[in-house]
């Protein structure tokens, strides 16, 4: 089993992006796609504890879904917001990445560097051009 797992989007660039980045490391992750396979109340639960962010964090605000249920109103309690991410997985903001050093929001893709176990292997460059890393072993720009 994987040491490290991603809650991962292939149609997302910063999903695809902190995939990458974990791959650059020499580790291959245990690929969640969420969308297909979402997570159940408790491991979704656990994941948002993990993260010591606040549910809201958690929530794809961005989503057409999100205003369409009125999720930003603030009459709403955690239970009702998770309940939401629950019925309509897609509003679970992504990647969410889980390694022995922690779990993360990996937003923007770099976030998932400080808590990778091993260093980057080489360069790497975002899909959008953007410079990452010069070189391998941690460096950066």
């Amino acid at each position: 089993m994987a040491d490290i797992t991603i809650y991962h989007n292939p149609q997302c660039g910063t999903s695809r992006n902190t995939l990458a980045l974990i791959r650059n490391s020499g580790e291959e992750p245990e690929v969640i796609e969420y969308l297909q396979t979402p997570p159940g109340r408790e491991t979704l639960v656990q994941l948002v504890a993990q993260t010591g962010q606040p549910l809201q964090a958690l929530i794809r605000s961005k989503e057409k879904l999100y205003g369409e249920l009125q999720l930003d109103n603030p009459a709403l309690s955690d239970e009702q917001l998770m309940d939401a991410m629950l019925a309509h997985p897609i509003l679970i903001n992504r990647p969410i990445v889980v390694t022995p050093l922690g779990t993360r929001l990996c937003r923007p893709s770099e976030a998932v560097l400080d808590i990778l176990p091993a260093p980057q292997q080489g360069a790497f460059t975002k899909e959008d051009g953007e410079l990452v890393l010069q070189s391998g072993n941690g460096g950066t720009k």
